[in-house]
């Protein structure tokens, strides 16, 4: 198996660290995060302007990537910089779209990629637990369309999205995977209300409220009921891209981590020069390595068989958030008291870490996960 780049990943990777370096340095990002919408639309069409948006979709849906590699470059810079656009969101609500949507609802895509428009991810909620399956907002037929009710939880960006795809279940029981639909939910429609707030790691979220929200027939993608495989995907292409977000950022972290061992001096030489320090930077130095390795090894299984993809995806986000939250305590630590100031940006990287494994299921949810596609069949092996 071939793990190097392309010619044209490797630019993409080039131009976008070198995009964040110039554009997006510590500063400006702390301005964009805590702004009212949480980030800069004008940043959002620039991105769009590098083909950053564009490489996350494949060339039939108008970009010219959409494999687990690009997304995985993509993120892993977006990462390094702690960029808080709404990447996340456009990824899993566009492959959604990409992969079940109707005409109308593609052209979503075009302004989507273009930077033109922001589309929110609603599938979490408040009771859900991580669990794929578990989806309690309800859809039902009305009027030749359908009415939904039910609330979600943490939706990124969702203030400023111009639509959402949403997640409710038509039929079955609260958890069964059978019974699941998505359906394209529009901005401002009657009946849905938002609640935004900060996000503790910067940016903002909302939670999602719908009462008797009703929507035309064309708003569902894809078959009623059938929709949970193309929901398991989009998440899937999530979990990649969290867990390639977090090895951008932990590199980001070591090599702060590394220079302030090279320059800090006590008794007359640099701390760096201690073994005992070494040690440590070298466990946190393999630590890196494998979780590079199953970022990897997930992005390769992306396309792959579902089984297969699914214990990849869950060894990656396992093992980011293992080795990120490890990283986040040994990185403050060797900094010092320095390390916990608002001021260096060594304490939001850490501060990302730890929260990206809670995001699409902390590292006890991918654990069993992992476990529960390691025996026979492709059900989950339910806690």
């Amino acid at each position: 198996m071939n793990f190097e780049l392309t010619e044209e990943q490797r630019m993409l990777a080039d131009t976008l660290a070198r995009f964040v370096a110039a554009q997006y340095g510590f500063p400006t990002r702390e301005r964009i995060a805590r702004s009212p919408e949480g980030f800069d639309r004008g940043m959002w069409r620039r991105f769009g302007e590098l083909g950053a948006i564009g490489a996350l979709f494949a060339p039939e849906h108008g970009g010219f990537g959409g494999a687990g590699d690009d997304i995985a470059v993509v993120f892993e810079q977006l990462g390094r910089a702690l960029v808080v656009e709404p990447f996340l969101g456009a990824l899993m609500a566009g492959s959604a779209i990409a992969r079940v949507g109707n005409a109308q609802q593609r052209a979503w895509l075009a302004r989507l990629i273009d930077g033109e428009a922001v589309l929110a991810f609603a599938h979490g909620e408040p009771d859900s637990r991580y669990e794929p399956a578990r989806v309690a907002t309800e859809a039902e037929r009305a009027n030749g369309g359908w009415r939904l009710n039910g609330a979600k939880a943490v939706v990124l960006c969702g203030e400023a999205a111009d639509g959402f795809v949403v997640s409710a279940r038509t039929s079955a029981a609260v958890d069964a995977e059978q019974g699941i639909s998505l359906f394209w939910v529009p901005r401002d429609v009657p009946g849905m209300t938002l609640r935004g707030y900060a996000l503790i790691d910067g940016g903002r979220g909302a939670e999602l409220a719908l009462r008797d929200v009703a929507l035309p027939a064309d708003a569902l993608l894809g078959e009623a009921d059938d929709g949970f495989a193309t929901l398991e995907a989009a998440l899937g292409c999530g979990l990649l891209a969290l867990s390639a977000q977090a090895l951008g950022a932990m590199e980001q972290a070591f090599g702060a981590t590394l220079d302030y061992l090279r320059t800090r001096r006590q008794f007359g030489v640099p701390i760096g020069s201690f073994q005992a320090l070494q040690h440590r930077m070298a466990d946190l130095a393999i630590d890196i390595e494998q979780a590079r390795s199953a970022v990897i090894n997930a992005a390769a299984a992306l396309a792959g068989p579902r089984r297969a993809r699914e214990r990849a995806l869950s060894a990656a986000k396992y093992t980011v958030g293992q080795v990120g939250s490890k990283l986040a305590r040994e990185a403050v630590q060797l900094h010092g008291g320095i390390g916990m100031t608002w001021e260096l940006p060594l304490a939001h990287y850490a501060k990302r870490l730890v929260m990206i494994d809670h995001q699409l299921g902390d590292e006890d949810h991918h654990l069993a996960r992992y476990i529960g596609f390691g025996f026979e069949g492709d059900a989950v092996q339910r806690r």
